[in-house]
């Protein structure tokens, strides 16, 4: 009698790599939805900076090579901007106010940028004369130091302005500032959004004060005050 076990062994290989298929795919789609908006961001910033670039050397026509560079450019930043905030040493000022992540964020992330350009100039310069010999001259006299600072100026702006949003949407929650922006309407957004923020102040205040055996017990005056507060958080948050 031919043994069943092979049998099933063999039907559930199948099975099996359509399971590892689709973890993989999960996967895909997790990190493409994630590089999607830093890659839209920067790519409609890059191709700004290269179109204002354009208009002030007065070079009115659409190039093709430029827009590619840019829209590249903006694929590599985004998922460098993505693999970067993992990183140990942007996260030193998560407990600080908001400002002081936001605006050490944008200072490495626009020193890893202004490096990255001027070692791209150098090994232009090395592809055009086989050589690095002159290439500190090279820089202190002929390179176009106002066109560099022109551009740096301008990713500077696009870094502040995507780190802001960044730091918000994860203050306020994954998607949340999305939501805020193109789905809630603002006249009822306004009045609940500042709501809550004051009940969630109230509460913070209270952990901060009091320990956690008085917020527990409920004999205590903190303790019903406590109470009360999630409570009103509750029913803001249940309404539509």
């Amino acid at each position: 009698m031919t043994p069943i076990r092979p049998i099933q062994a063999d039907a559930a290989e199948p099975s099996a790599q359509m399971a590892s298929w689709a973890r993989v795919l999960r996967f895909l789609k997790h990190e493409f939805f994630l590089l999607l908006p830093p890659t839209i961001f920067f790519a409609v910033g890059f191709n700004l900076v290269a179109l204002s670039t354009n208009l002030i050397l007065g070079r009115y026509l659409v190039d093709f090579s430029r827009f590619m560079l840019a829209t590249t450019a903006a694929l590599i930043v985004g998922k460098a901007v993505l693999v970067a905030d993992t990183m140990p040493l942007l996260r030193r000022f998560d407990a600080a106010p908001l400002i002081r992540p936001i605006l050490f964020k944008t200072a490495v992330y626009w020193v890893f940028v202004f490096i990255a350009r001027l070692l791209e100039a150098i090994v232009h310069y090395l592809v055009d004369n086989g050589t690095l010999a002159g290439a500190a001259a090279f820089l202190l006299e002929s390179f176009s130091w106002h066109r560099f600072a022109f551009i740096q100026l301008w990713i500077l702006v696009l870094f502040l302005i995507y780190v802001t949003a960044s730091e918000f949407n994860a203050l306020f929650g994954q998607g949340e500032l999305a939501r805020i922006l193109f789905r809630h309407r603002s006249t009822e957004l306004k009045l609940g959004r500042r709501q809550r923020i004051r009940t969630l102040t109230q509460l913070n205040r209270l952990t901060e004060k009091y320990s956690t055996a008085e917020l527990a017990d409920p004999k205590t005056r903190v303790h019903n005050e406590f109470v009360h507060l999630i409570e009103q958080l509750a029913a803001k948050t249940a309404k539509p």
